[in-house]
């Protein structure tokens, strides 16, 4: 038996289709879309002695709800930038609480499920911290969490800094990203 190829429940990343945004999403409003760049994932949490580069793509829609749901991408680069192979993957969602607060849940492959909760700094910067970091029991060792997103000059950067049960909070993955659609 074979399925429908779009779904019968939208789920957009443009403000202008699809259902209509709910009100609870307006501290997010900025993150809506599709974002593609590079960044850097430091040698440490890429397995390796030095940083590595990355290829990402980046997803943040809705379907009327009050939560923003979340996919990324993303793809291992040689210093050339040629693409290597598939690297980190991540879902989840973004959920907004009260005026400034947000609550971040993500998922991955590699056996990680971490809880953040945060504030909305400006209109175009979040910062959050993890409260709950649940792993399997061959998942890399990961206790706590910082991440901070922002709207820089239309661009969207990020920083992910993550400690280990003996390792103090250090810096594992940033990038910058523009906007797709």
């Amino acid at each position: 038996m074979t399925g429908p190829t779009e779904l019968p429940v939208p789920d957009t990343v443009d403000v202008r289709s699809g259902p209509e945004v709910s009100d609870q999403l307006l501290s997010l409003l900025p993150l809506l879309g599709e974002w593609h760049g590079e960044g850097v994932m430091t040698g440490t949490a890429a397995g390796s002695a030095q940083d590595v580069r990355f290829g990402q793509w980046m997803r943040f829609s809705h379907d009327g709800r009050g939560f923003l749901a979340y996919e990324s991408r993303t793809w291992r680069l040689t210093d050339e930038g040629r693409i290597v192979g598939p690297d980190v993957r991540e879902t989840g969602f973004w959920r907004p609480r009260g005026d400034d607060d947000v609550e971040l849940l993500t998922a991955s492959p590699e056996g990680l499920v971490e809880i953040y909760v945060g504030r909305a700094r400006t209109t175009t910067s979040w910062e959050l911290t993890s409260d709950v970091v649940a792993r399997t029991p061959d998942a890399a060792d990961v206790t706590r969490a910082v991440r901070l997103y922002g709207l820089v000059e239309g661009a969207l950067m990020y920083a992910i800094d993550r400690a280990g049960a003996d390792d103090p909070l250090r810096p594992t993955m940033s990038a910058r990203l523009e906007r797709l659609r």
